[in-house]
C-alpha cells in the first residue's frame, strides 16, 4: 500500500501573508545591518541570508497584490 502525500498549499492567503510578513522581518534585519559602519563575519553573513531570503520570497509566483517593491530594494540595498 502506497499513499500520496497533498502538496503543501502555497497559494492560500495565510500563507502568502506569513511569507510577507517574513520577507519584513528580512528587510528589517538587512536595514539594521546596513546602519552598522562595521560588520562582524557574523553579522555579514546573516546579511547575505536575508537577501538571498528576499530573493527566493521574489521567485515565487504566489504572489498576487503584495507590494513587492520594498523586498526588491532590499536587495538591491543588500548587494551594494
Amino acid at each position: 500500500m502506497s499513499f500520496q502525500r497533498s502538496p503543501a498549499p502555497t497559494d492560500t492567503p495565510a500563507f502568502i501573508e506569513q511569507c510577507y510578513l517574513s520577507a519584513v522581518d528580512s528587510i528589517s534585519v538587512i536595514d539594521s545591518l546596513l546602519a552598522k559602519v562595521d560588520k562582524t563575519v557574523v553579522e555579514v553573513a546573516a546579511l547575505d541570508r536575508n537577501v538571498k531570503h528576499l530573493e527566493i520570497l521574489l521567485a515565487k509566483s504566489f504572489w498576487t497584490t503584495e507590494d513587492l517593491a520594498p523586498l526588491t530594494s532590499a536587495v538591491l540595498r543588500g548587494r551594494q
